[in-house]
């Protein structure tokens, strides 16, 4: 839905009261952990996402993708898994698979469940709740790599229809896995189709943020028509920067169907303010928009328009990427 960003949302800088109440963390040395809206590594060291997003599970036979991106000098990759519910269920010895591949190709890995995507307008979409459930049943393989793996809970959890509860739906999906044991960075997932034109994300964050005991939730927005000119790009990005609240661009595109939009913009303004980005998609898109692959049938020797600008343009991949301080020089456990 092609919806025009305003410039109204006092109630987030009136929120930023509710963020610095309770203060920082210290960095956590069992993982990744979020301070002064900044993501630091298990090292302490800032971590900025330069990186793309992989369709793993509609396509698990394609695991050279991994070593392909890094050799592109991607620093991050977002994997899209599923939880049963609408495809194929990701299993445990699949998702340790694809942990055993970012680690390998020295990339952090952050995993998302796909079948949240549009819940409340698109049928068949799950709940955050269904997707805590997929989550919990991944303790096993999720124990102890706190420091290469952020969870993020659901993509796009609500379209642009019944999204009113998001908030709240977020706040208790986090405290849910808390209890559950997990430690690692969660990230969230705007609602109307992760675009946020309603600015439901925007004037809420900082009580979903202050929700989670470990105060350690990055919030991801997705950046394709509503995003079309620079203004609106510093504005909602600035917001966060100005309340003090992580945040990153986990998809964007340089065209879409509803509209194109301004991935210069996007990628200059991110560079400038540390704000990391995740790049839709590597390869495998259909249903009209192909256009959105970076590669052509997963090859790396043959980048698209879209793969060229994102791994050698300005601002992109190959001028920006700098490799998590975690892996050192030695392969991580």
């Amino acid at each position: 839905m092609k919806t025009r960003l305003s410039a109204a949302g006092a109630t987030l800088l009136a929120l930023l009261v509710t963020v610095l109440a309770f203060g920082q963390p210290a960095h956590a040395a069992a993982g990744f952990s979020v301070a002064g809206g900044k993501l630091y590594d298990a090292n302490g060291a800032e971590f900025i996402m330069r990186g793309v997003n992989h369709a793993h599970t509609w396509y698990p036979q394609q695991t050279s993708s991994f070593a392909d991106v890094k050799a592109l000098g991607a620093n991050t990759v977002r994997v899209v898994l599923s939880s049963g519910d609408r495809w194929t269920r990701n299993t445990n010895a699949d998702v340790a698979n694809v942990i055993s591949l970012c680690k390998a190709n020295r990339l952090i890995c952050v995993l998302e469940v796909h079948d949240t995507t549009g819940y409340g307008e698109q049928s068949g979409a799950i709940t955050l709740d269904r997707a805590v459930d997929y989550w919990l049943s991944l303790a096993d393989v999720l124990a102890g790599q706190e420091r290469y793996v952020i969870v993020n809970i659901g993509n796009e959890p609500y379209g642009n229809q019944n999204y009113a509860s998001w908030a709240t739906d977020n706040a208790n999906a986090i405290k849910r896995l808390r209890a559950g044991g997990l430690t690692h960075t969660i990230m969230v997932d705007a609602p109307n189709w992760g675009q946020d034109w309603s600015f439901t994300m925007r004037d809420n964050a900082a009580s979903v943020f202050a929700a989670d005991p470990a105060r350690n939730t990055v919030f991801s927005i997705h950046m394709y028509g509503v995003f079309d000119t620079a203004a609106e790009i510093s504005d909602y990005l600035g917001r966060f920067r100005t309340a003090g609240l992580p945040i990153v661009v986990g998809e964007f595109g340089f065209n879409h169907s509803d509209g194109n939009p301004d991935e210069d913009a996007i990628l200059a303004y991110s560079q400038a303010n540390g704000i990391g980005w995740l790049g839709w998609s590597w390869s495998g898109n259909g249903g009209g928009v192909e256009y959105l692959d970076l590669a052509t049938n997963f090859n790396p020797a043959s980048l698209t328009d879209w793969g060229e600008r994102l791994f050698n343009g300005v601002n992109g991949i190959r001028q920006t990427a700098r490799e998590a301080s975690v892996f050192g020089g030695t392969p991580p456990p």
